[in-house]
């Protein structure tokens, strides 16, 4: 199963690379007054990389939610 892990990775990363020679050329994107200009490789992989983290750490907040809502409450005397 390694190994089809591995080979998922390489595969991935070649595509990326791929994906970034052929997309050298600079895009202009403005959001809420800010424009950044920057290839279009590099702003596809920054906005990956933020939903990433922004995703794991959405899920993590509704795994911890999830689990206190189960966890019996003590009665109050």
């Amino acid at each position: 199963m390694r190994w089809i892990y591995l080979a998922a990775i390489v595969l991935f990363a070649v595509a990326l690379a791929i994906f970034a020679l052929q997309n050298l050329e600079a895009v202009m994107i403005s959001f809420l007054g800010f424009k950044v200009q920057a290839p279009l490789a590099v702003l596809a992989i920054v906005v990956y990389a933020l939903g990433a983290l922004t995703g794991g750490g959405l899920l993590a907040l509704l795994r911890r939610s999830y689990q206190g809502s189960r966890r019996p409450t003590m009665a109050a005397s």
